[in-house]
């Protein structure tokens, strides 16, 4: 299972911005989620899944813009599960706890962990870690364009939709990585569906 803790960054001094975000995961993911998305602590927030693609998005989603600081367990969840996610336990939640407060002092502010078996966890930080870094320079006309061919529409069509030439949007997903950024999206579900897998199996006793 997959846990993303996620703390406000500079709460003091802005507004309180988690139930509004609640709603968008909510509407968002729906019963992809194991339970509704959920404050927990004041200023942060806790969504649970065993999807990874789910899980990934979520990360991704969160970290733009630099507003929070993401934290991802991977582990074992007890069950049965609560009514809330700020009741549920187990070695993903503690994973995620110590991830999240590492991610402050990261440059991404996102850090991974887990307990059972730590270095699939420790790759997956390494590599969307490279990501959000790929991310993190691309300008607001490259996200325009970005967010057009996530949703879907071919990049003519995106060109179209934004009154550019095909040339300026090909120069445009250039500069914003976004050949590289989507090619690493379903790899990066791969590797959280093994990393989650790893810690299955180290969680599980051994026979005899």
């Amino acid at each position: 299972m997959f846990v993303v803790t996620a703390d406000q960054v500079d709460s003091r001094s802005r507004p309180d911005i988690v139930a509004p975000v609640l709603a968008e995961l909510t509407e968002r993911y729906g019963d992809r989620l194991a339970l509704p998305a959920d404050r927990n602590a004041g200023d942060e927030l806790q969504a649970l899944t065993g999807d990874a693609a789910t899980a990934l998005d979520l990360i991704t989603l969160l970290s733009r813009g630099g507003v929070w600081s993401v934290g991802l367990g991977i582990g074992g969840v007890r069950s049965p599960l609560p009514d809330a996610t700020r009741e549920a336990s187990g070695d993903a939640f503690v994973a995620a706890r110590a991830a999240v407060t590492r991610a402050k002092r990261t440059p991404t502010r996102f850090a991974a962990e887990a307990v059972a078996a730590p270095e699939p966890a420790a790759d997956v930080e390494s590599l969307i870690g490279l990501l959000l870094t790929l991310r993190a320079q691309r300008t607001e006309a490259g996200w325009e364009l970005y967010d057009l061919v996530a949703s879907g529409l071919t990049q003519a069509e995106a060109a179209a939709r934004l009154g550019i030439t095909p040339q300026s949007a090909s120069d445009r997903a250039r500069a914003a990585g976004l050949r590289a950024d989507l090619a690493a999206q379903p790899a990066l579900v791969r590797l959280l569906q093994t990393a989650d897998a790893a810690q299955q199996s180290a969680e599980r006793p051994e026979d005899g």
